[in-house]
């Protein structure tokens, strides 16, 4: 940078160039130099630091601690920043994921745009990033405060994508609740059910996803802030805090709480951990229902083909008239994603060493990514494949037909091993199960059509769809 780029402050280690228009001072240059690598800190952090400063700075006003001009000074210039668009709100946050553990780097960028900022908009009150915006926090309070707040945004966007796959499978259960078809277990051909019956199962696991989501996120509405440094409050005005949560649960709709245990709160994040594990859970039942889905609709001529699968877009670029069950694969791989998080975010909970977890930065990152990638290919997958989503009756009841482990109806009534005879000598035999039956002579035509109904096989008359 020339002369002209740039201007000089210095911060307690000394001297540091920075960007002449830029907002942000020397602690956040020194980190945007020293730590280049990985994704950006994301915005919904920052947004949650300003909001968490906005609420610090009214608060101290409240109790006291800090002049209200100045205070007033703080909130001006972070509603001025809330207002920005995204884009140009990046333009002054420009730190990574990858820095201090503690978040340390990315708290002082919001503690030094907001004070140049408000010393900007009212000039001559020389408001301090450390001594006023950070007024009575810690990076250590308020990073991990952050954390569980845009955890819980990022469940709040979730849960409506989850419930909205839930209604789409619903139609389509309602749709086919008595269309009957092969069931397979092992892989193998098993006795029958019917295709709603198999849609209650993927909307039961989905419900039940949701339902933990929904009992564990209450853990995330405990914050660290009050802890300072080490947990003991230090340099905390009395009042401050418990004002604090009142303010953040005005924000943003939920009750969060700041009477809990602070060494807990820096220097555990076991509620990002748990309520990550109930992601993960959602995560593998999706990635056991777009299997599911894909396979049965594999072919059209070489497969199952018991299901038709929107045509999104071209599938090959050598194969002209190809459909691929795209939707289904996007969801198998943000499952992988998320298992991927899982184990990371596992990994740094592990490592809160004496008062003070130092990998909060990638818990939290890792977290998001959990909950934006589910999101969007939930709803992607109930959009543009369970919506149009339509079952060939035809394929199913070739295949049932098919089937020789209908043979489990004749059981009751010829017994296990003459029943398993049966179907034994079908399948080495080539020839139907009904032949098969008629030619072992414990079955007559008549018992025979009595006996093999499908549709009483399921049991689908003494259960209902899914509400």
């Amino acid at each position: 940078m020339s002369k002209e780029e740039y201007r000089i402050e210095s911060d307690t280690i000394g001297p540091v160039k920075i960007p002449k228009d830029a907002l942000w001072g020397p602690q956040t240059e020194r980190s945007r130099n020293n730590f280049p690598s990985g994704e950006l800190m994301p915005l919904q952090i920052i947004r949650a630091f300003l909001h968490l400063k906005k609420a610090a700075a009214e608060s101290n006003v409240e109790v006291g601690d800090e002049p209200k001009e100045k205070g007033e000074a703080i909130e001006d210039a972070i509603d001025h920043l809330l207002a920005l668009s995204d884009e140009k709100l990046r333009k002054d946050f420009p730190l990574h994921v990858l820095q201090t553990g503690s978040g340390t780097q990315s708290n002082m960028n919001v503690n030094e745009v907001v004070a140049n900022l408000a010393n900007k908009l009212h000039p001559g009150l020389d408001i301090l990033p450390n001594d006023d915006v950070n007024r009575g926090q810690s990076s250590n309070d308020t990073y991990p405060t952050t954390m569980n707040i845009v955890a819980v945004e990022a469940l709040d966007k979730l849960e409506p994508a989850i419930q909205h796959l839930i209604d789409e499978l619903v139609i389509k259960e309602k749709k086919y609740w008595k269309t009957v078809k092969v069931g397979r277990t092992h892989l193998q051909d098993a006795t029958p059910l019917t295709f709603g019956q198999e849609l209650s199962g993927y909307i039961s696991a989905l419900k039940h996803d949701l339902s933990y989501i929904q009992e564990l996120k209450p853990t995330l509405y405990e914050l660290a802030i009050g802890g300072t440094a080490v947990g003991t409050g230090l340099n905390a005005a009395p009042g401050m805090t418990e004002k604090i949560a009142g303010k953040l649960s005005e924000v943003y709709g939920h009750e969060f709480k700041v009477k809990t245990n602070k060494f807990w709160g820096l220097a555990h994040h076991s509620g990002l951990d748990v309520v990550h594990g109930a992601l993960k859970t959602l995560a593998a039942d999706m990635f056991k229902i777009a299997q599911d889905v894909r396979m049965l609709a594999s072919g059209p001529r070489a497969g199952y083909h018991e299901l038709n699968i929107p045509a999104n877009e071209p599938g090959s670029s050598i194969m002209p008239g190809k459909v691929n069950p795209t939707q289904a694969e996007a969801v198998t791989m943000a499952a992988v994603k998320v298992f991927g998080n899982d184990t990371t975010i596992t990994v740094a909970s592990s490592q809160g060493n004496f008062e003070m977890n130092v990998f909060k930065t990638v818990i939290i990152a890792s977290f998001l990514d959990s909950c934006d990638i589910l999101t969007g290919t939930i709803t992607g997958f109930a959009d543009k494949m369970i919506h149009g989503l339509t079952v060939n009756e035809d394929r199913m009841d070739e295949l049932l037909e098919n089937s020789l482990m209908t043979v489990t109806a004749l059981s009751p009534h010829i017994g296990y091993h003459a029943a398993a005879k049966i179907a034994q000598t079908a399948d080495k035999e080539g020839t139907t199960l009904k032949e098969a039956a008629l030619k072992s002579g414990k079955v007559t035509e008549e018992q025979y059509d009595k006996w093999m109904d499908y549709m009483k096989m399921t049991n689908v008359d003494k259960s209902t769809p899914e509400e």
